[in-house]
């Protein structure tokens, strides 16, 4: 066997991935009420669910699917002519808007937490933009608050899951000597140690034995995350928002996962635009701009007829 490659000093552990691997994956659009997740989700999915502004539009999850092209699977169907083409597809659903106290059924959280629990990743949006006329669940816009409310709810909510998990686990070790059981109930307490300590699953260090029955849980904060940061039409064409760094430094302190800014308001005045029309002024087909400052990902637009969408 060759030699096993060494780690370069100073590079950082890969984190273990949790959840499952699938074509086929979930994901969960997040946050507070009136931050734009609806309006997020009908310019992705090309629908028209309500989105208005007051708390709690959306009561039961919409769902929709989204096909992920890939020139990859278009070359191996032409190469092989299956009988059968099967694309990869993403199933996106916008959940309710989170607010504190969620975790202790506030706002009918309990219902909205539990549909989280059923998607295997988050697009958390965040509000980045000042208006008046959008009225804010707590009055002021604050992004980095906002990401502490809906990270602690989470993270309460997976307290209680694991909590009553514990005291099955120990009903049951007091019954039957089987050694899973011991196994699972350590596990569980390092687990709510974790928790208690303020810190999300996906960021733990964890055995591949271990991850295999986190997987089982479902838990909340184990889940990956996307930060969606909706900006006001022009602090994104401009690329500066003042809420931006702080929400780089809050992610960067608790993960530091992707953040991609964009802007409700300027995609759908893309989506609702003749397609003629918004290729004329902000597309131009076979380019596509990318800036990136740390883990703040840009789509670069240029608004006088280059730079695609």
């Amino acid at each position: 066997m060759p030699p096993k490659a060494s780690k370069k000093d100073g590079e950082p552990a890969e984190r273990p991935i949790l959840g499952r691997f699938s074509s086929h994956l979930k994901i969960g659009i997040v946050g507070l009420p009136n931050v734009g997740k609806s309006t997020f989700f009908n310019i992705v999915t090309k629908l028209s669910i309500p989105a208005e502004n007051f708390p709690f539009c959306t009561i039961e999850p919409n769902e929709a699917r989204v096909h992920v092209p890939d020139e990859r699977f278009d070359y191996l169907c032409q190469l092989f002519k299956p009988k059968s083409e099967v694309a990869a597809y993403l199933e996106i659903n916008d959940i309710a808007g989170l607010v504190r106290g969620a975790s202790a059924g506030e706002g009918l959280g309990n219902a909205f937490l539990s549909h989280i629990r059923a998607v295997d990743g988050i697009f958390h949006v965040l509000r980045a933009f000042e208006d008046t006329e959008i009225t804010h669940i707590d009055d002021t816009v604050d992004p980095v608050r906002d990401l502490e409310t809906i990270t602690q709810e989470l993270r309460l909510k997976d307290i209680e899951f694991v909590q009553a998990k514990i005291d099955d686990l120990e009903k049951a070790m007091k019954r039957s000597n089987d050694k899973q059981l011991k196994i699972d109930h350590e596990l569980c307490q390092r687990i709510m140690t974790h928790l208690q300590d303020g810190k999300d699953l996906r960021l733990g260090e964890w055995k591949a034995a271990e991850i295999e029955i986190l997987n089982t849980f479902q838990l909340l904060t184990a889940k990956p995350v996307v930060y969606l940061v909706n900006m006001s039409e022009k602090d994104y064409l401009r690329k500066k928002n003042k809420f931006l760094p702080k929400i780089h430094a809050w992610v960067k302190e608790h993960g530091g996962e992707t953040i991609i800014p964009f802007s409700c308001a300027f995609e759908q005045k893309l989506v609702d635009m003749p397609e003629d029309e918004a290729a004329g002024k902000y597309r131009q087909e076979g380019k596509t701009y990318v800036v990136q400052d740390g883990d703040i990902i840009f789509f670069k637009f240029n608004v006088s007829g280059g730079g695609k969408k």
